[in-house]
């Protein structure tokens, strides 16, 4: 074990595969196991550099909002750089590793500051709530569409019809991606999400998706529109908030990939917990109000199961631990939204709960990194859920429960197919 795992307290020693397909097939007894085992443990992900894995919510949320906990390796001299050792394992190209190593998730101080200012603008609950009636009316076709596919009475999958094209096409509008090329950015995100699946295509997809979006920046600079990489370009040009064209590329990477992908998850994962639920959908059909609340509770249930390495600026002691300067720190979200010392009877779904109303769940994170689209992210699956189970009142599952497929993503559990019938 490396120096930088070295601890002043008693840890088990056998490191936890945080990929292994056992943890993300089963995440909530996995996850339960380890908490309950130690608040901290050993870990690896992918036979990368050893790293501490934080299991209990105190323990998660504290790693989430000390400002000691840094994203940037580079930020804690001789911290070992997770992320890069993993592009290098999957044969990433080194030339393109600066495009893709430093998303706005995982910078710090200032440049933290000054990425997130940028894009925030696109983001604030005001601009937000604007594009509600877009969101509707995109919900409304695509529920057009599934009525018109179950007409002779076939189920429909709901992942590929109604879960994926709504946020996708909701974040490629916000963004500047046009329409014609989203098919694209649907294979890449695939093959991106997916990384231990398509290590052989790589390569080629980090560098389709970089060339890309050059040139939708240069197109953008030489015919401006009303979208956020035009802001973008208009913003590279003030003497105030100069951007370079990797951050550009980086910053629309990181939005178009995480702004469809984890409401994606969200969107079938709580399709499939209501049905199992009737008692707690019956409370929101008797009660639409409450869907922004259940939104909250369906968050905290997943599909996030853990949030990007932070780096500890100095030594620091925590869940009885001493952890070295640079060590990279692992919080489990999944793990911590699910302790019983923070949540009663944790793994059952309440959509009344009252934690969930004061967003004490860490689904979106918390502290400076919390997720810049967590407010978009929650108006379209209260929209896209409440449209869904209000139009397609006799919803059931096409088979039965056991034959739902998930599938592998590292840091999410999510279904991947949703057989349904609508009547």
């Amino acid at each position: 074990m490396s120096d930088l795992m070295t601890a002043t307290a008693e840890t088990p020693a056998d490191p936890v595969e945080v990929l292994s397909p056992d943890l993300i097939a089963d995440p909530f007894a996995g996850y339960a196991r380890m908490r309950e085992r130690a608040p901290i443990l050993t870990g690896t992900m992918m036979g990368g550099p050893p790293m501490w894995l934080v299991t209990r919510y105190a323990d998660v949320r504290r790693v989430l909002t000390d400002p000691r906990f840094l994203n940037n390796p580079a930020s804690v001299p001789g911290g070992p750089d997770v992320r890069t050792t993993i592009m290098k394992r999957l044969n990433i190209p080194s030339d393109l590793v600066d495009y893709l190593a430093d998303k706005i998730v995982e910078v710090d101080g200032a440049d933290h500051r000054r990425l997130r200012k940028l894009v925030s603008r696109a983001f604030t609950a005001r601009r937000v709530s604007a594009l509600r009636p877009r969101v509707e009316e995109i919900t409304a076709a695509l529920l057009d569409r599934l009525a018109e596919a179950a007409r002779d009475g076939a189920p429909v999958e709901l992942m590929e019809s109604f879960c994926y094209p709504l946020p996708i096409t909701v974040i490629c509008e916000l963004v500047g991606i046009d329409e014609a090329d989203r098919p694209r950015w649907h294979e890449w995100a695939g093959m991106l999400s997916a990384p231990l699946a398509h290590v052989e295509s790589l390569p080629t997809v980090f560098r389709e998706c970089v060339d890309h979006v050059l040139d939708l920046i240069a197109r953008r600079r030489a015919e401006p529109r009303d979208d956020l990489v035009t802001a973008l370009v208009q913003a590279q040009e003030d003497d105030g908030d100069r951007l370079s064209d990797r951050e550009m590329v980086t910053l629309v990477f990181t939005l178009v990939i995480s702004g469809h992908e984890t409401t994606t998850s969200l969107l079938g994962n709580s399709v499939l917990a209501l049905l199992g639920h009737p008692d707690q959908l019956a409370l929101l059909r008797a009660d639409p109000s409450r869907w922004p609340q259940a939104v909250q509770e369906l968050t905290r249930l997943g599909p996030v199961q853990f949030g990007q390495p932070r780096y500890p600026s100095e030594e620091v002691e925590l869940g009885g631990v001493t952890i070295p300067a640079g060590a990279p720190v692992i919080p489990l979200l999944l793990a911590a939204n699910t302790d019983p010392r923070q949540f009663d009877d944790p793994e059952r779904l309440d959509v009344g709960r009252e934690t969930a109303r004061a967003e004490s769940h860490l689904g979106f994170g918390q502290g400076l990194h919390y997720c810049l689209g967590a407010v978009l992210a929650r108006q379209e699956a209260e929209v896209a859920l409440h449209a869904l189970f209000t139009r397609f009142p006799d919803l059931s599952l096409a088979v039965g429960r056991e034959q739902i497929p998930w599938t592998m993503r590292p840091g999410f559990t999510r279904v991947d197919r949703l057989p349904l019938r609508l009547v």
